[in-house]
């Protein structure tokens, strides 16, 4: 079973584990990110190995909108501490079932995503291109 701390983020606190954040406000409420931002909780670990299990299941459960009941707020939507660890813990239950699995969904997530990242820097440099194109006959 994983073991984490998971609470509002508070900028004056040091943090030793390993840990991420995790959007609080907005409709990507849910979304794991690396670096805090003022509406996050932020989650630690005793190990990274665990870190890296519950950051692609957050990552996962972000992207399949399993977050989307929760949110409350009529201007602002929002997620509070006691629904994403609900959510986390349903999700935990599901990846212990069959953790082979996970594993294989994870991998491929990875490759997925390094292809994303490649498209866009391609259509960052087509757009260069594109731009320099017309730079020749200005």
């Amino acid at each position: 079973m994983c073991t984490f701390i998971l609470k509002s983020y508070n900028q004056k606190e040091k943090i030793r584990n390993p840990h991420f954040f995790i959007l609080n406000k907005g409709n990507n409420s849910g979304k794991p990110l690396s670096d805090p931002c003022p509406n996050c909780f932020i989650i630690q670990f005793q190990c990274e190995k665990e870190k890296e299990k519950i950051y692609w299941l957050l990552y996962s459960l972000w992207q399949s909108k399993a977050f989307y009941p929760f949110l409350r707020g009529s201007v602002i939507p929002f997620v509070v501490l006691r629904d994403v660890k609900s959510c986390l813990s349903d999700g935990l239950k599901k990846v212990d079932e069959n953790p082979a699995q996970f594993d294989k969904a994870v991998a491929t997530l990875r490759s997925l995503e390094a292809m994303e990242k490649q498209y866009k820097q391609n259509l960052l440099l087509i757009s260069n291109a594109k731009r320099m194109l017309f730079y020749k006959y200005l």
